[in-house]
């Protein structure tokens, strides 16, 4: 039966890799739209919301990007794990796990 820290872990997991991404590329698209997507050379209020859309929309793809990362790692960190843990079996039975 799973304890009440390990809900709340995988809810802050679920936040940090699905809700804030998402929620900071909403506000970008939010911006872009309330900035008409407007861009010029002067620094008035529409070019000044669209480029910061824009830029909220490449601070979620980076959050997106090292979530991702992490999870490679993660996963890769498994993979040396079990990769060891067939070594020792062969090395105690002579033959590899799977064989």
């Amino acid at each position: 039966m799973p304890e009440h820290g390990d809900a709340s872990r995988r809810w802050l997991v679920t936040i940090a890799r699905w809700v804030l991404p998402v929620a900071i590329a909403v506000a970008g698209a939010v911006m872009i739209v309330i900035g008409h997507g407007r861009v010029s050379a002067r620094a008035d209020r529409d070019t000044v919301l669209s480029a910061a859309g824009v830029a909220l929309l490449l601070v979620a793809l980076i959050v997106w990007m090292i979530n991702w990362m992490f999870r490679m790692s993660v996963e890769s960190n498994r993979d040396r794990d079990r990769e060891e843990d067939a070594r020792r079996y062969f090395e105690e039975h002579g033959r590899w796990p799977d064989e």
